[in-house]
Formats: structure tokens, sequence, C-alpha cells
């Protein structure tokens, strides 16, 4: 009944899963501002504390037991990971054995004559080709556990996020959720296919080779065992300031990506307001801060690669002047003199790649981290545990009794109270009243994206807190405000409403919403896409797509928001007739200010303030000379 268009939906709701919390705003008089109001003050100072919080919880860390999540994901797959685990053996022992085959060389092959060189040498060279071959083998299975484990651990996140309420995105951005899905898991996904290859190996070449070793000549082993906690010392003073920065740079980035993608997709109120250089300076910042992190990571792993490397070639050099005087006093042979010196650079260069694979397993902990955070998350909105059926075949009723509602984030400031309603089957029901009266609330808990505090919300006679929420939505077709689409094709769109709807009935949908038209003239038809978020079609347009993906749903109830708000008058008309059609033999709840739909209910219900002022038709209504009659009167002067 007002003449300005009503604002976006409110939006609120604490969100708790494990320690954190999360605070939305309660619905006021006043919306609130959107995301897209890049002309708030302080988003960046908010944002920066965010982050700064999380990189301090996480920094605070000592261990790597995030990692721990992954072992689900290895039991699923533990076939190719027991063969990547046979050839990463073979491969390690190949690479040992080439300095029993070189010490063979170099102290037999030379003896007779050298008669025996050649076979030594054969023997020598079928050593390498077996260690080119198991490493082949070993990179292939490695890699390939990694990346099925990584598909799955993507394919879990990605359904953990969709079963998360809307309550849990008011505090969550959708860049940093994203964040989470891609870059922190590319990070784990380098460790698994890469990183924990040449660290199992050089594990196990560390052992295999300490073990030599002491078999070769226990007395310079011994000195190869002093210079170890040299090299181990940096490791640990270093590598702990290592994963804070890490982390610290992981948040700033996820910052920076979610400021993006704010701006990006509110890229025509930036450029409206023209806010293109404020935005650009704003991302600048954010970016730069993330560089500055990543440099002093980068400056704390440089100084722990370059002690690593002082110490280990220092004892190494020390250790070959012993060996060289044990050569020259007939205590060792020239063969095994070689074999202690391919053991240590293999020890010493399997210490130092552990010094790399441990940065890497920190910088994967500090991801895990964060993608843990999306695994534990439940929505507070869930399935009980033995949830009760709904009738069947649906009768289309709803009622709420005695609901009082406040977002969480705002208690203060109930966006329902003491709310009654009740609709029955094949009923047609109005809800107006100014904005900010509770009406969309009204929406948000029948299909149970919230739960009231006290009183009964009921589809079909079953409270639907003891209900599954999938089946209770099942019953609704919801038309909103914002008629959001996908970027798949207008087909694909539609199908959104119902997954086996044949095209014959997509076209008849569309025809009945006035879409048939224009989806018949866009260059593939039904099978063109439709851009990122429908944006290839105007505001109208993406409303009659949206109402043809709700006439395919034949759900028993229909919720219409504003259904027709974007339309012009004559495709209101026509739109309205689809929708009559639609209606008939449906429960319907309306959201509506203009007229033209309120006068074809059967019941207008007045609220205001998250009550029931005033209910009845439309002339009972005018006949009172409340609110409804001065909200009519007002639409009325202003046409």
């Amino acid at each position: 009944m007002e003449t300005r268009r009503k604002p976006r939906r409110e939006r609120g709701g604490v969100y708790t899963h494990g320690p954190y919390e999360a605070r939305g705003a309660a619905m006021t008089a006043t919306p609130p501002p959107s995301r897209a109001d890049l002309d708030r003050p302080s988003p960046g100072a908010v944002l920066a504390e965010s982050m700064t919080e999380a990189a301090e919880r996480r920094g605070r860390r000592r261990d790597v037991r995030p990692l721990g999540r992954l072992l689900p994901f290895l039991v699923r797959h533990k076939g190719s990971a027991l063969i990547a685990g046979f050839w990463l053996a073979v491969s390690t022992m190949a690479s040992l054995g080439l300095t029993i085959t070189a010490r063979g060389a170099i102290d037999n092959g030379f003896a007779q004559g050298g008669a025996d060189l050649d076979v030594w040498f054969l023997v020598l060279g079928a050593n390498a080709v077996g260690l080119g071959l198991a490493t082949a083998l070993r990179y292939f299975y490695v890699t390939k556990t990694g990346e099925r484990m990584i598909a799955t651990l993507r394919q879990a996140l990605f359904g953990r996020i969709l079963r998360l309420d809307p309550a849990f995105f008011t505090h969550m951005r959708t860049g940093e959720v994203l964040s989470r899905l891609t870059t922190d898991i590319q990070m784990v996904d380098s460790l698994l296919t890469t990183s924990v290859s040449y660290a199992l190996r050089n594990v196990l070449t560390l052992i295999g080779a300490t073990i030599l070793l002491l078999i070769v000549s226990p007395k310079l082993t011994g000195m190869v065992m002093l210079i170890t906690p040299l090299l181990l010392g940096p490791l640990f003073l270093f590598g702990r300031k290592v994963r804070a920065l890490t982390v610290e740079s992981q948040d700033r980035f996820a910052g920076a990506v979610g400021f993006a993608g704010e701006s990006v997709d509110a890229i025509e109120t930036v450029q409206a307001f023209g806010r293109e250089a404020s935005a650009r300076a704003r991302f600048d910042r954010a970016v730069e801060s993330a560089f500055a992190a990543s440099l002093r990571r980068m400056n704390a792993r440089a100084w722990m690669t370059a002690l690593v490397i002082v110490v280990m070639f220092g004892g190494v050099s020390l250790v070959l002047w012993l060996g060289a005087r044990d050569v020259v006093a007939g205590v060792m042979t020239p063969g095994a003199l070689l074999q202690f010196v391919l053991l240590s650079v293999f020890a010493a260069g399997a210490v130092g790649a552990l010094g790399e694979s441990w940065g890497d397993v920190q910088k994967a902990a500090g991801a895990m981290d964060r993608i843990d955070e999306l695994m534990k998350a439940e929505p507070s909105i869930a399935t009980p545990p033995h949830p009760s059926p709904l009738p069947d075949p649906p009768r289309g009723e709803v009622s709420m009794s005695g609901v009082s509602f406040a977002y969480p984030g705002r208690p203060d400031l109930p966006a329902l109270e003491g709310f009654d309603l009740t609709v029955r089957p094949g009923e047609t029901v109005a809800l107006v009243g100014p904005s900010g009266a509770g009406k969309s609330t009204v929406f948000r808990l029948l299909l149970r994206f919230y739960d009231p505090q006290t009183g009964t919300v009921r589809v079909d006679g079953v409270d639907v807190r003891e209900a599954d929420p999938g089946a209770v939505r099942e019953r609704f077709a919801w038309v909103s405000q914002e008629a959001p689409l996908f970027s798949e094709s207008a087909i694909e769109n539609i199908r959104f409403g119902r997954e086996d709807v044949r095209l014959e009935e997509a076209r008849d949908a569309a025809e009945r919403a006035q879409a048939l038209t224009f989806l018949d003239a866009l260059p593939e038809g039904f099978d063109t896409p439709l851009g990122e978020r429908g944006r290839s079609l105007s505001g109208g347009q993406r409303q009659r797509l949206a109402i043809a993906r709700a006439l395919v749903r034949n759900a028993p109830i229909l919720l219409l928001d504003e259904a027709t708000s974007a339309l012009d008058a004559e495709n209101e008309r026509l739109v309205q007739a689809a929708l009559d059609q639609a209606m008939e033999g449906r429960t319907t709840l309306v959201i509506a200010h203009r007229l033209a739909t309120v006068l074809r209910a059967d019941r207008i219900v007045v609220m205001d303030g998250g009550k029931v002022v005033e209910e009845g038709t439309h002339a009972e209504l005018m006949a009172q000379r409340g609110l409804y009659a001065r909200l009519a009167d007002l639409q009325f002067r202003t046409r």
C-alpha cells in the first residue's frame, strides 16, 4: 500500500559454532545498511580487527592437530594410500641402494684389473632404472591419493556450507567462505600432493641413511649426531614464527578477497556513487597489508633456510676431513668413504628438506584450522533425531500461535510479538503494513530459517521444530522480492524449482509467467546462459523467470513477497492473471503494497510493530478507517 518500495530483507541472528559467536542486526523500522553501502566509515577497521583476532587465535596454536581432520578422508581412500606407501618405501630403498652399489663399484670394480668393473656399473645402472620407475610410481599414487582426498574434502566442505542456515552468513562474508573453499584448500592440496610425499620420503631416507651410517662408521656417525641438534634448533626457533606469520598473511589476504567480492557484487552501486577510486585505494591497502605480512614470513623462512644450510654443509665438511684421514690410515676403504659421503649427503639433504616441508606443514595446518571452523559449524536449524512426518497428501494449512521472535543480535527489538495467524487450505491471505512490521519475518519463520523464541509455527498441523526442515520447505514455493537467479541457462533456472521438469512444462510455466516471449528471443533460447545472478536480464524479466520457477514446483503453499514489484503496469496485469491461476487450489500468502494484489485476497492481515492490528476484507478495513485505510489513502493520493 505504500508508494516507496520495501527495503531489502531484514537480516539478523546469532550464530554459534564452537567458541565463536556472531551477531546480526535485528529488523527495525529503519532498514539496516546493505552490504553494498560503501560509504560506511569504518568497515576496513572492523575487518582488520576481526582478522587480527582470528590470526592471534590461530597463531597461538603450537601444534598441527588441525591436520588430523584429514584422517577420515585418508581412511576413505586407504587402498590408494597403501599402494602409495609401498612405492614410497621402494623408491627410498632404491635411493639408499645407490650408495651400496656405488661402494661395491669402487671397492670391487677395480679389483683384479677391473675385470668386474662392467658388472658393477651395470648393477649401478639397474639400480638407477629401478629408482626412476619406483619414483614415478610413487609420484603417481601419492598425487592421486592426495588429489582424491582433496576432492572429497571440497565436496564435504561445500556440503557443510549448504547446510548452514542464513544466520551463519550474517557474520561471515561470502568472500571469506570462498577463500576457505579455494585458497585454503589449495594449501592443503599442495601438502597432500607434493610436500607430504617429499616429507615422508625424507623421513624414510633419514632413518635408512642413519642405520647405514652406523654400520659403515660408528665414529663418523657420532660426529653427524652432534651436528643434528644444531640443525633442529633453527627449525624450531623459526618454525613457530613462520606459522604465525603464515596465518596472519592468509587472514589479511582473505580480508582483501572479501572486500573485493563485496565491491564486485555491488559494482553498479560503486560506479553510480563514483567510489571506484575509494574502493581501489581500500583494496590496495588490504593487499599491501597482506604483502607486508608475507614479506615478514619470507624473511623468517629465508633466515631459517640459511642457518640450516650453513650448519649442514659445515658439518659435512668436518666429517669428510675426518673420513679422509681414516682412509689414509687404512681404517676405511675408499668405497666405504664414498658410501658414507653419499649417505651423509642424503641424511643432511633429508633434514634440510624436512625443514622446508615443516614450513609447508605449518602453512597447511593454518589453512586446515580455517577450514575446520567451517567443518565444525553446525546449523542452528537442524533435523531432529526423530522428525515428525508431515501428512500426505498435503493440506496446505499454516498457523502461527503466540509467536514472539527477535533476531538474536537485537533481543530488545522484537520483530514479532504475540503474533497469531491461521491460513486455511486454499485461502489467500495478504500481509500488509509499513516497512519493518515483520511481514518478511513471517515468511522466514514459515520456511524455518529461524525458530521463534516463544510460540508455535505449524505446517499442516505439525510443529515445524519437530519436522525435517527439508520436508517443511518442500510444501512451499517462494517468490522473493529480490528474485535471485543463477548464471546457468534459463531452463536450469526454472528446473531449480523442480529438477525433473521437462522442457514442455518449463515452457508452459514461462508462458503463464509472461516470460516465454523474451526467453525465446534470447540467442540460444532456453539454453542461453544468463550471466552472474541473471544480470543479462532486466529486473522485470528476472522476476517473471522467478515466478516461472515457483510455478513448476507444484507446492501446496505459495509465498509471494512483492512478486510483482519489479513489473510495469502492463506486465503486472498479465503476471497477476497468471498468479491468480497459480493460486487456484493452493494456499497463498502475499506480501504486497499494491492494491491490485490485496483486492484479490480472501483476507487481509494488517501488521504493525510485529503484531496483527487489523484483519478483514478490503471493504471492511476501509470502513474501520484505521492503519490500512491510511495506507490506502496515501497510495491513492500519490497515483
